[in-house]
């Protein structure tokens, strides 16, 4: 399923409905992920500062894949991607 992020707010509401769906609690989750938990509540929160390395983790940790649609023509002017960047 896709889902439109516009802002940090709406990556929160998939990271926190992802996780309730597997049914990890916060603290464990936070755990698995190499984050604190207080790291991870901001980012379910929809905070608007994050570090971008560690948000990374968690949306990999979740099993959640971030997928960006640009225009053709901004396509065209970026580099060919590396093979872990690359879509099945």
């Amino acid at each position: 399923m896709q889902i439109p992020i516009s802002n940090a707010a709406a990556i929160g509401k998939v990271v926190r409905a992802s996780r309730k769906a597997q049914g990890i609690r916060q603290d464990d989750a936070a755990g698995s992920m190499g984050v604190s938990e207080n790291f991870l509540g901001k980012v379910e929160r929809g905070a608007d500062s994050v570090h971008w390395g560690k948000l990374f983790q968690v949306l990999e940790g979740l099993g959640i894949r971030l997928i960006v649609d640009v225009p053709e023509q901004v396509a065209r002017h970026l580099p060919h991607a590396s093979p872990d960047e690359s879509t099945p």
